[in-house]
């Protein structure tokens, strides 16, 4: 993130002359290849840059709801089989899933 800053930082700085860096030698600081040292520049250029990635503080769309795991905890606390059969029987979501419900729950 820190990198990204700075390129950015360097990009506007050249764009403004108040720099002589290059971009290749821009992108040696940063550790990033000419190409995104390219594509940066552009976003600038257009305003749409942005600093933090577009899906955070965002839910998973996969998450598990209450519902449903409540649903889980019931039927396992009724049924009296492995958990791997019980995984087979649902076969909604995966085994680690189920597994890590149900030992965050105690049940395991």
């Amino acid at each position: 993130m820190a990198s990204k800053k700075q390129a950015v930082e360097l990009i506007i700085n050249k764009l403004n002359k108040k720099t002589f860096l290059t971009y290749k030698e821009i992108a040696e600081l940063t550790g990033y290849h000419p190409k995104y040292i390219l594509k940066l520049k552009k976003e600038v250029i257009e305003g749409t840059i942005r600093l933090e990635h577009g899906n955070k503080n965002r839910i998973p769309s996969n998450v598990m709801s209450d519902e449903e795991k409540e649903k889980i905890l019931s039927l396992y606390k009724k049924s009296n089989v492995s958990i791997r059969k019980f995984c087979k029987f649902y076969n909604k979501r995966s085994y680690s899933c189920i597994y890590n419900l149900l030992k965050s729950n105690g049940l395991l």
